[in-house]
């Protein structure tokens, strides 16, 4: 195992949060790491949105930003070396391996591939829009729509 430094971009979050009918907030930071600048930015643009449409917290834009940073990481030959430094090895795997479908999600796109589209029955459920599968009714109750995300 060695050592290394690798560039990370560090997400600075400030924000001020009061608890529920309170009106004093409490002033706190957090830090996020990302490999990517796109990343990092895209993260900070969510979050001060959603945190915007909170009515307790409140985002100091001019404290929040991405900055480049530099962070001492290890580094490992192979899965095996990281299984052999790691306390708990499981979950470990190669990044360059593909994880199998499970189970469900090999059902449920058998099915998909096997329903007609919706604008090809008019709408008549059982039926699929792009990767979602169109459910019927039953007893009146309104149609529920599901889809398995990868």
């Amino acid at each position: 195992m060695d050592t290394a430094w690798i560039q990370v971009f560090v997400l600075t979050l400030a924000e001020c949060v009061a608890p529920a009918g309170k009106t004093v907030c409490q002033e706190r930071e957090f830090d996020l790491q990302f490999l990517t600048r796109a990343d990092c930015e895209l993260a900070l643009e969510q979050l001060v949105t959603l945190k915007t449409e909170s009515e307790h917290v409140i985002v100091n834009k001019s404290k929040s930003s991405c900055a480049p940073s530099a962070r001492e990481t290890n580094i490992f030959a192979s899965v095996d070396a990281v299984s052999a430094a790691a306390d708990d090895s499981r979950g470990w795997r190669d990044p360059a391996v593909k994880v199998a479908a499970s189970a469900q999600s090999a059902s449920h796109q058998d099915r998909l591939e096997k329903l007609p589209a919706c604008e090809d029955t008019d709408g008549e459920a059982p039926c699929k829009m792009g990767g979602i599968i169109i459910e019927a009714a039953t007893d009146g109750k309104s149609v529920e729509v599901w889809r398995r995300d990868p």
